[in-house]
């Protein structure tokens, strides 16, 4: 079952992987140049930071091997779905629950954005499990 092109697929995960890369490096770079007081919350997230630049590695690194025609690129790529709608979830149910009440605009909102990820990255993990991804991506 193709849902998306692979094509598609390639550029939409590492211009987005790529973007999140870029992103995340501009914010520690300023929080770092910032002074000592916005150095500290950067010296208690460390590990967590450095966990997510290799989750968006990876959908970059999936997202260029599906360019490229590498068959390493579907497990990778289908790991950084899995992990991205995971952490999208425990994200916004930490918020959720951490929000006063009454929380539904705030609910209405996270799901605005979760669903359409979550559907896209369901969408993707079905096509690269196709028959067709499985011939394209061989080796």
């Amino acid at each position: 079952m193709n849902l998306l092109g692979l094509a598609l697929i390639g550029w939409l995960f590492s211009i987005g992987s790529g973007i999140a890369l870029a992103l995340g490096i501009w914010l520690i770079a300023f929080m770092h140049y910032g002074g000592a007081g916005a150095r500290k919350p950067l010296v208690k997230r460390v590990l967590e930071d450095a966990l997510l630049f290799g989750i968006w590695s990876l959908g970059l690194a999936g997202g260029i091997g599906v360019l490229l025609g590498k068959a390493w690129s579907r497990p990778a790529l289908e790991l950084f779905c899995w992990t991205l709608m995971v952490l999208m979830v425990l994200s916004c149910w930490s918020r959720l629950r951490m929000a006063p009440r009454p929380r539904a605009m705030l609910g209405l909102s996270m799901a605005l954005f979760v669903l359409p990820v979550a559907a896209v990255c369901i969408a993707t993990i079905l096509t690269l499990r196709s028959e067709t991804a499985l011939r394209l991506l061989a080796g």
